[in-house]
């Protein structure tokens, strides 16, 4: 981990709290909008699918914005500050479509933020090593969502109630935005790395980029919301108060496997470790589709954090590989697109959930997820920029 830069793992601090906060919040909301608040499978759906589509949208203009280094400081910050005001208020919500609007604009942060700051930890660290680096990042990010879960089910288990908890989520996301803020300030924002090998791919546009971002996109469509994973949870029969030890449980195989998940990118290839990742979550929510016991769905849904490790950093680096010149760019459209796809599919696999059952939804995003990793490896190249995939 010493070959991590310096501002990356500044960041990935940053990163940490931010999601510490978040993830207080998070897997709580499907007990409190359909316990609480009366809403149903269909809108926890659209809870996703609406925040990852505004979040989608915003990503173009922001990646587009962060080809400019002074840009990128300014936009990460806005984009936390976003979250850390929003997030909170989430807990004087009085119906459930208020949910979905506080989600939204919590998402709008997120939207604003992820393209420099991903633009960012590309331009500061050397191709090879970026697999390492992505998965730095998103091995803390995930310990933040570690003890984010941990403090929710705490705080539930001394009698606060789902809105108090949802309110005690401000006080890490202020300390994500000053360490943030101390951050930037002994950073400089690096001009973004030249091409490694002649003939690089020139720019985030053309069928060499849009190809495989349109596969990755595929691979999205059919990943079914992690709320509604977080319901059948508990049609499984995991208690409410359990369902934060879950999620804790959850990001401690995704914090863990992340770092050696980039270390796998950078040394097969993002191509192969994608397409690994894809067929492994087909599995586990094929499984997770059958009859399980309460212990039995807790496990098999702890084995999803191994996708995490395998996916996120992979992703990234293809990514960077596909757009070295303006990367800012490659992945504002790249992180637009997978959010876009999101909506639709949450939609899609909600409206399945209610109107079948928990197992239908599954068992239709296990197939759907066999057929796009198939497509992913047709239409991923195995070799961009001279590098081994």
């Amino acid at each position: 981990m010493t070959q991590v830069p310096r501002a990356v793992k500044g960041l990935s601090l940053v990163s940490l709290f931010n999601d510490f906060a978040s993830e207080m919040v998070y897997p709580l909301l499907p007990a409190f909008v359909t316990r609480t608040l009366g809403g149903g499978a269909e809108l926890l759906g659209l809870l996703d699918g609406a925040a990852d589509l505004t979040s989608a949208l915003l990503k173009v203009a922001s990646g587009r914005l962060a080809d400019r280094p002074r840009w990128r400081g300014p936009l990460i910050l806005v984009g936390y500050a976003t979250a850390v005001l929003v997030r909170p208020l989430i807990a004087v919500a009085s119906a459930a479509w208020q949910v979905v609007g506080f989600r939204v604009i919590d998402r709008v942060g997120k939207g604003i933020r992820t393209p420099p700051r991903d633009a960012l930890i590309a331009a500061v660290t050397p191709a090879p090593q970026r697999g390492r680096a992505f998965g730095f990042h998103r091995g803390a990010d995930h310990f933040g969502a570690v003890v984010g879960s941990l403090v929710a089910w705490y705080l539930l288990t001394r009698g606060a109630d789902v809105r108090r908890v949802i309110e005690w989520s401000v006080v890490p996301g202020l300390v994500a935005f000053v360490v943030l803020s101390v951050v930037l300030r002994g950073t400089r924002a690096a001009a973004l790395l030249a091409p490694e090998r002649p003939g690089a791919v020139a720019d985030a546009g053309g069928r060499v980029f849009w190809v495989p971002v349109a596969a990755l996109t595929a691979l999205t469509f059919f990943r079914i919301p992690e709320t509604l994973l977080l319901l059948r949870l508990q049609d499984a029969g995991v208690a409410v108060a359990l369902v934060p030890l879950v999620w804790a449980g959850l990001h401690v195989v995704r914090s863990a496997s992340s770092y050696p998940g980039g270390w796998l990118a950078d040394r097969l290839g993002p191509r192969t470790t994608v397409a690994a990742g894809g067929l492994l979550f087909g599995a586990v929510v094929a499984a997770l589709g059958a009859a399980l016991s309460p212990a039995g769905a807790m496990a098999t849904f702890l084995a999803l954090g191994l996708v995490a490790g395998l996916t996120e950093s992979s992703e990234r680096t293809m990514v960077a590989r596909l757009a070295p010149v303006r990367t800012g760019r490659g992945f504002g459209l790249y992180h637009a697109l997978t959010g876009v796809a999101a909506l639709p599919a949450a939609v899609l696999f909600g409206w399945i959930y209610q109107s079948v059952d928990g197992p239908a939804a599954l068992i239709a995003s296990a197939a759907g997820m066999a057929v796009a990793v198939v497509a992913w490896l047709i239409a991923s190249p195995r070799n961009p920029e001279g590098y081994k995939a």
